[in-house]
């Protein structure tokens, strides 16, 4: 069941029209989810769009014999619902502690109808999303383990706003483990294997320290990655 509404989430415009996406939600309410929480339900009547303001989000699903099955990870700035389904594809609860914001669907739509300025940003969204949904099949159906894991911790360095030598985890590690397709146990075997390699270790329970990102990289399986441009933006040494 969604959060109840109220009136600053149901205006059709945006005063003063919006140049950006962001801007569709700068007139709605933040409100706090606490961890473990649901924003949006599977198969319920898609009537907003949220904004990630602060934390992380987990898109999932859940399959023959309620299995669960992460499909993303949605962080400060990035839109759930962009794709303006009729209903919610998946659900939508907070890792840990987040701020979101919420417009009506209606409102989305016709800020983006009628802006020149926000088709093309909406286009290109959408096209991030395909590409997303691509690079996460490809690293279900032709990566192992170790590649997995490597991909996903190299993309969530690229996704900090601070380029430190330990890098937060905000998910545990079954939510690793449903996002990769992997069991818990092997999540945690090939950190075990990463850390004796001397390529990563964890630190405390949601925190790991990298000490070779070039290694990490080369392992993900992604040979593309690995730039003097990527490098150079995220070193850890």
């Amino acid at each position: 069941m969604l959060m109840q509404k109220t009136a600053t989430f149901e205006r059709d415009a945006i005063v003063g029209g919006a140049v950006s996406l962001s801007d569709i939600f700068q007139f709605s309410s933040t409100e706090t989810i606490s961890p473990g929480k649901t924003i949006c339900w599977e198969a319920d009547k898609a009537n907003h769009l949220f904004q990630v303001v602060e934390g992380v989000v987990r898109i999932q699903r859940i399959i023959g014999e309620g299995r669960r099955v992460i499909t993303a990870f949605l962080f400060a700035g990035d839109l759930i619902g962009a794709a303006l389904q009729e209903i919610y594809l998946f659900t939508a609860e907070a890792v840990n502690e987040c701020k979101i914001r919420r417009v009506s669907r209606k409102s989305f739509h016709d800020e983006v109808a009628r802006s020149e300025r926000l088709r093309p940003e909406y286009i290109a969204l959408l096209s991030q999303e395909m590409a997303a949904a691509h690079e996460q099949m490809v690293l279900l159906s032709k990566k192992n383990a170790e590649e997995r894991l490597c991909s996903f911790v190299v993309r969530l360095a690229e996704r900090s706003p601070v380029k430190k030598e330990t890098l937060s985890i905000p998910m545990n590690r079954q939510d690793i483990a449903d996002y990769l397709g992997l069991t818990i146990e092997t999540v945690s075997r090939t950190i075990s294997k990463l850390a004796a390699r001397n390529i990563l270790s964890p630190v405390g329970r949601h925190d790991l320290k990298i000490a070779s990102y070039e290694k990490l990289v080369r392992l993900s399986g992604n040979s593309d990655d690995f730039s003097e441009e990527i490098c150079h933006r995220v070193s850890f040494h």
